[in-house]
């Protein structure tokens, strides 16, 4: 039998996010958007919450063990305050994830402590590349190896706050299958980019990365000799890619409906007229339905069962629901919604960022 309530340890941190989330990621998204720059207290706000922390083994200086149905309750509440800064928040598991799912006992004991510490650790990872056909599954960027050593050649784009990190968990194509690798910010022929102009997230530093004959010990690859499982990877970065879609989605739903209980027309508010009523029902249809998705596709992950078939079709819907629930948000304000001083437009922006990203942008 299925039990959706939340037990006192999720009460309590969708408590504390949310509070975050009204109190401070709101009050500065619009000028984070604007100015292209995230206030970094606000950043260690959100990383003093201890969320990954707390998914961490105590055998790694963590609290606990990581579950990722409350992983994704948390991303939805952070994504809830302002993508950008959840983004933000949230790039060190890009690392520590990949690292718990697959790393050697001795990739974990060097990596995770680092995880857990007052100071958010300046990782990133790259997975994501630029060009049309792009494929987790095959990627262009390969990795080769050559005695002791692998060589890395390659783009990669979208890469969050590159320009700051010490360490990067850079994917790549070996013998046909993808691969990770620990590549220390500053290796010869590692160079990073100018910042990407994007459409969404404006307020995320993300940059491309060129590779151009990038040496790396052989130890440096994630997994060891085993290597890893890059579809139960995946799988993860969908759920929270999914969960962000939701938080995003309910934020356009539930600032559109106060706007319709209060925007009085011809005498009445205009969340009385069918057409605008129905079209707030359907978004919270379909806001449920895709939580639902994710909760399901979570809690398999937790029971370690195959959850492949179930995020594939999870993400697809969410893609498509974020940006619709989005775009109605700014129809119900009318002209209203296409003005700047609305946080609809950010959002709606924001939301057509979804169907691209297929990789690391949250896990």
């Amino acid at each position: 039998m299925l039990n959706f309530e939340l037990d006192q340890e999720q009460k309590m941190l969708t408590d504390a996010i949310g509070r975050l989330a009204n109190e401070r990621m709101r009050k500065v998204s619009r000028e984070a958007d604007e100015e292209g720059h995230i206030p970094p207290e606000v950043v260690q706000a959100g990383w003093d919450l201890g969320l990954l922390p707390t998914g961490i083994p105590e055998a790694h200086g963590g609290l606990g063990e990581y579950s990722v149905i409350t992983n994704a309750i948390a991303v939805e509440e952070l994504a809830f305050g302002d993508l950008a800064i959840a983004t933000a928040v949230l790039s060190p598991n890009n690392v520590a994830i990949p690292v718990l799912l697959a790393g050697t006992e001795a990739q974990k004991e060097a990596h995770l402590p680092l995880f857990c510490e007052a100071v958010m650790p300046k990782v990133t990872a790259a997975m994501q590349e630029p060009g049309l056909q792009y494929d987790a599954r095959n990627l262009k960027t390969t990795a080769v190896l050559e005695d002791d050593h692998y060589v890395l050649n390659g783009r990669k784009s979208l890469v969050p706050l590159a320009d700051t990190a010490e360490t990067f968990l850079i994917y790549a194509n070996e013998n046909g299958h993808t691969q990770a690798y620990f590549v220390p910010a500053g290796s010869v022929g590692l160079e990073i980019g100018e910042r990407e102009k994007l459409m969404g997230l404006k307020a995320l530093p993300t940059f491309p990365l060129v590779l151009s004959n990038v040496k790396v010990p052989a130890v440096n690859r994630l997994g060891g000799d085993q290597g890893i499982d890059i579809g139960l990877i995946l799988n993860h970065s969908r759920v929270a890619l999914a969960a962000a879609a939701v938080g995003l989605a309910r934020a356009g739903y539930e600032y559109a409906l106060e706007y319709a209980k209060q925007r009085v027309q011809f005498g009445e508010p205009i969340a009385q007229r069918q057409s605008i009523a129905f079209m707030l029902a359907e978004m919270a249809i379909d806001i449920d339905g895709a939580r639902m998705m994710v909760w399901e596709a979570a809690w398999l992950l937790d029971q370690g069962r195959e959850a492949t078939r179930e995020t594939a079709v999870m993400k697809h819907f969410s893609d498509d629901m974020v940006v619709r629930v989005a775009d109605h948000a700014l129809q119900i304000l009318g002209g209203y919604g296409y003005i700047r001083e609305y946080p609809v437009e950010l959002w709606l922006r924001n939301a057509r960022g979804f169907v691209q990203w297929d990789g690391l942008v949250i896990v």
